[in-house]
């Protein structure tokens, strides 16, 4: 895979949005005084991430991963085992699968782009219950391990879980659920940032997530339908 490429690929709406990302994640990094470099590190390679998760293109994926890794390492330093376990315990994972799953699907006239799929009924039912459970049993983890912030927290875990779900099985709805998450992700960092005026970073972060996020859901419509024109013409 050349990464290279796969940047000039990108469109002019999406350069700017990435380039703005960065341009306001860098700042308030630098603006705020922030000395942990793993955040800059990671808000960086997140962006990036959800650029190119929102083409449908595998290397988002990719980069889903490694940001996993990094902010769950975040999350524990502030005692967010929520956040630290949802990342390193779910939402890395499922990426893993998920590379698997969108190399095998590609859709068939641009093999950087994955093919769109529908939401059964089945694979809905299939979401809520799932959610249900993981978020019960994990809400009496958290409190075990007296997480800060437990009711974000735990609301954090069902809509990661649901936006991991839906990313899995290529439905753009994966999108909103993450724009959810982001919400959920801003209110907790604010709150850290309230004993920590360093964190105000994630906050940041979390918000230029949300731009990205709800970028990704209009742009999976769009190709959702250029790809029923493309196939109904085949």
């Amino acid at each position: 895979m050349n990464i290279f490429k796969e940047f000039i690929e990108l469109t002019k709406m999406e350069k700017l949005i990435w380039s703005l990302s960065v341009v306001v994640i860098s700042g308030s990094f630098f603006l705020f005084g922030e000395s942990n470099k793993l955040i800059l590190i990671a808000s960086l390679i997140g962006v990036t991430s959800l650029i190119f998760v929102a083409k449908g293109n595998v290397l988002g994926q990719i980069l889903m991963v490694i940001f996993s890794l990094i902010y769950g390492l975040i999350s524990y330093d502030f005692r967010y085992y929520g956040e630290m376990i949802t990342y390193l315990g779910m939402t890395a994972p499922i990426a893993v699968l998920s590379i698997v799953s969108w190399v095998r699907n590609p859709f068939a006239e641009k093999k950087a782009e994955v093919k769109v799929a529908e939401i059964t009924k089945g694979k809905l039912y299939l979401m809520l219950i799932l959610t249900l459970l993981v978020t019960y049993g994990f809400y009496f983890v958290l409190a075990y391990f007296k997480t800060n912030n437990l009711f974000l927290s735990t609301i954090s875990i069902a809509t990661s879980f649901m936006a991991s779900y839906l990313m899995f099985f290529r439905i753009s709805f994966y999108a909103l659920a993450y724009a959810a998450n982001d919400i959920v992700l801003i209110l907790l960092w604010i709150l850290a940032t309230k004993e920590n005026p360093t964190y105000f970073s994630m906050v940041i972060c979390f918000i230029m997530f949300l731009a990205n996020d709800i970028y990704g859901f209009i742009n999976w419509a769009r190709m959702k339908q250029n790809q029923e024109v493309v196939t109904k013409a085949a």
